[in-house]
């Protein structure tokens, strides 16, 4: 039995300094998407209830954009601003690329944003 003590205690300290959960979220899934969800929660060791919750969480979160998608436009808007120039036989200078790395930085949230609304904008929502 030191296995079901030692298997209480541990959830005991998960569950001391932190809020009590009392609210719960109700969704449906087909057989198929079921399954699947359950497959990518079992993968990750986690039963689909703390998988899913986790997963509501973290796109919760993220609500100021995806990190990885800007950070992919922002390699996008570099690599067009600077092979531009290039493709016209112009010279990048040093202070070109200064000028362009923080152009970068300043836009590329608000640039991602947009393209982001593009993609979305065009999607039709599943019922």
């Amino acid at each position: 039995m030191p296995t079901d003590c030692t298997a209480i205690e541990s959830q005991f300290r998960r569950l001391k300094g932190r809020e009590a959960r009392t609210e719960s979220i109700a969704t449906r899934f087909t057989r198929t998407e079921e399954k699947m969800l359950l497959q990518v929660a079992a993968s990750q060791g986690e039963n689909l209830r703390e998988w899913a919750r986790e997963v509501l969480l973290r796109e919760a979160r993220r609500a100021g954009g995806d990190p990885l998608f800007i950070e992919l436009i922002a390699t996008r808007m570099i690599l067009l601003n600077l092979l531009k120039p290039l493709a016209m036989g112009l010279k990048v200078t040093p202070e070109d690329f200064t000028r362009i790395s923080a152009t970068v930085r300043s836009e590329k949230r608000k640039v991602a944003e947009q393209i982001q609304q593009q993609y979305t904008g065009s999607a039709t929502k599943e019922d």
